[in-house]
């Protein structure tokens, strides 16, 4: 009985410390991101090739961690991204 209250105390000191460092996303309307490639896609460069592209801009900022995008062309994309492919752009 004692084990896990312990492991429990030991779980959430661990969860704390771990959140104190994580900063969340937050991306607004406007702003420039980088996308994510794709693994599926085969590039000749092997592992040379980009992680990342773009910069696209957000369009609209859905409430599921969800972005809408578009290129800088104004070409939005079909469906929506997740928060999880994309990251800030500092131009």
């Amino acid at each position: 009985m004692a084990s896990m209250s312990h492991g429990r105390l030991y779980q959430s000191r661990v969860k704390n410390a771990f959140n104190k460092k994580v900063h969340p996303c937050k991306f607004s309307e406007g702003d420039l991101v980088l996308k994510k490639v794709s693994q599926v896609q085969k590039d000749h460069r092997g592992k040379w090739a980009p992680n990342y592209e773009g910069p696209f801009v957000v369009k609209k900022v859905f409430s599921g961690e969800a972005l809408l995008l578009a290129s800088m062309d104004d070409e939005e994309f079909p469906s929506p991204v997740n928060f999880d492919i994309v990251k800030q752009y500092y131009a």
